[in-house]
């Protein structure tokens, strides 16, 4: 059970990481970023929502070295004045999101990881995970599972997962900057990598305390996605 830290009356201060140096294979190749979502490119959803979130103080945007001008260019267009660099990002996730840690401004206490295909992220989803972040050094917003989770073995289901003991997790991941720092750059030295930062910090020990998802925050991967995101934004529109 997800329970709410009790916030401080400071509001943390936050770098976002977006990290948006994906192939979109499952797309079929396109470039899903840069696809139309209502009104705006699914990545000018995304950085918008970290633009309009107090938290957050500077944005540094990770992507393919094709993508940095018409990135530039997007986020120019739709008035992110919060994204400080791009930069090209690296060969795995872990790779990407260490360059862009590196590269966030020294003094800032906690770091956001996002996925940039995660357009619907709300401020209040960003802004819960930040305060645990600055009170325990990590965090992650997470949803319950809905569908019943089995064990595979062998192409054969061979156990019960009580679905009350795992949970979806989403992004943005948050964690103190110096922590997922060296966090990552264990990671490169050991040659590891991760499909989530969390992993990366756990490796070291460190817990990662768990707060309150949203079903909305849908990460588009595949078509479908796209239907079921045009479909919450004309909801919220109405």
């Amino acid at each position: 059970m997800l329970t709410k830290r009790k916030r401080k009356n400071t509001l943390p201060i936050v770098c976002a990481v977006i990290v948006a140096a994906g192939s979109s294979q499952r797309m079929g190749g396109v470039n899903k970023l840069l696809l139309p979502l209502a009104d705006a490119p699914v990545l000018a959803h995304t950085l918008t929502a970290f633009q309009k979130c107090d938290a957050v103080r500077d944005m540094v945007l990770v992507c393919r070295e094709a993508d940095i001008l018409p990135y530039t260019d997007l986020a120019r267009a739709f008035g992110i004045s919060k994204l400080r660099t791009v930069i090209r990002g690296g060969d795995s996730r872990t790779d990407s999101v260490l360059a862009g840690v590196r590269i966030s401004p020294a003094d800032t206490p906690l770091v956001a990881v996002h996925d940039g295909a995660r357009p619907l992220v709300s401020e209040a989803v960003i802004t819960e995970a930040a305060y645990a972040a600055a009170a325990c050094g990590a965090a992650a917003p997470v949803v319950p599972v809905k569908d019943s989770i089995k064990r595979i073995e062998d192409g054969r289901i061979a156990a019960d997962v009580p679905r009350a003991t795992v949970a979806a997790v989403q992004t943005p991941q948050i964690f103190d900057r110096a922590l997922l720092l060296r966090a990552l750059e264990t990671a490169a030295r050991q040659n590891r990598t991760y499909t989530d930062d969390c992993a990366a910090v756990e490796a070291l020990g460190h817990s990662v305390q768990a707060t309150h998802g949203s079903y909305e925050n849908i990460k588009i991967t595949t078509p479908e996605d796209m239907l079921l995101a045009e479909a919450l934004l004309h909801r919220e529109a109405e």
